[in-house]
C-alpha cells in the first residue's frame, strides 16, 4: 500500500476515535443531567446562599 493509503487510513481512525469520545461525553453530560434532575428535586437544588 502507498503512502497515502497509510495516511488515509490514519486519518480515519483518528476521526472514529474522536467521534467515539464525543459520543462518550455526550452520554456522560446526559447522565450527569439526569443526577441533577434528581437531586434537585431531593431538595437538593437550593444553592441560594446570598
Amino acid at each position: 500500500m502507498s503512502a497515502t493509503t497509510y495516511l488515509f487510513l490514519a486519518n480515519c481512525a483518528v476521526w472514529l476515535g474522536v467521534t467515539g469520545y464525543l459520543v462518550f461525553l455526550s452520554l456522560r453530560a446526559g447522565e450527569l443531567e439526569k443526577r441533577m434532575h434528581q437531586l434537585e428535586l431531593l431538595g437538593g437544588g437550593d444553592n441560594d446562599r446570598s
